[in-house]
């Protein structure tokens, strides 16, 4: 028996070799992503910008609904648990928030538009579901997200205490404690924009072990990653040799 909603979501998933519906599928909102970042390279709108952002979004809009009728088969399972499960799931997010910039062409300008013009740099983030390489990355930080989100509380716990220590040694450098959390950060990432630099003995020691601990926290989720990432390709190397 025919299966239409099964077949949409064939067409709308990544295309397997032979189904020229689902090829072209992949082509089209590739090249809407591509088309609908343009907007994001020119300073001041025009007619032709505005006509621009209106049909990708449209047609982003149209996707992401499809993806919400069809979530039954990505998740796996038939139950209405799984268009919730999928609508919170990253992709989906950035799906909805890539539409989101739509809205700026009937507002008035203010800050929040333009905020908002900003959240179309997640259509970006569509372009990950149609690269395999992409796919098996996105695999990789799913598997070891536990570990990076401890690296990640680590860096921010370290950061804040440099930042408290820097600013009680040199009060007067920093107008207030966020210029201080702005030093610790750019000196834990080793980056050092030299426009905020302190000047005693103290503060230049605490600057030198901030930047030695950076090259050390940069190289914690960078080693678990490249240690997942070739784990997952060696998985996939066995796979095939059997």
């Amino acid at each position: 028996m025919y299966n239409r909603k099964k077949r949409i979501y064939e067409v709308i998933e990544v295309s397997n070799i032979g189904d020229d519906s689902s090829r072209a599928y992949d082509v089209m909102i590739t090249t809407a992503v591509i088309v609908g970042l343009v907007p994001m390279t020119l300073k001041a709108e025009s007619t032709y910008t505005k006509i621009i952002e209106l049909l990708t979004s449209l047609l982003f809009l149209i996707d992401y609904c499809v993806r919400v009728y069809t979530a039954d088969y990505k998740m796996g399972y038939k139950s209405s648990k799984a268009y919730i499960a999928y609508i919170f799931t990253p992709l989906a997010i950035f799906d909805l928030l890539s539409i989101v910039p739509v809205i700026s062409l009937f507002l008035p300008v203010n800050t929040l538009i333009k905020l908002l013009k900003l959240f179309r740099f997640f259509r970006v983030f569509k372009l990950v579901r149609y690269s395999k390489t992409m796919i098996v990355i996105a695999n990789v930080i799913r598997k070891v997200k536990t570990q990076l989100l401890a690296v990640l509380i680590l860096i921010i716990i370290y950061i804040f205490v440099s930042a408290m220590l820097i600013f009680q040694l040199e009060p007067d450098i920093f107008n207030s404690f966020f210029d201080a959390l702005y030093w610790a950060t750019i000196s834990i990432t080793t980056i050092g924009y030299g426009d905020i630099s302190p000047v005693t003995p103290m503060g230049r020691m605490i600057t030198m072990i901030s930047a030695l601990v950076g090259m050390a926290v940069i190289a914690l989720p960078t080693g678990i990653i490249t240690a997942a990432y070739m784990n997952e390709i060696s998985k996939k190397k066995s796979k095939y040799e059997l």
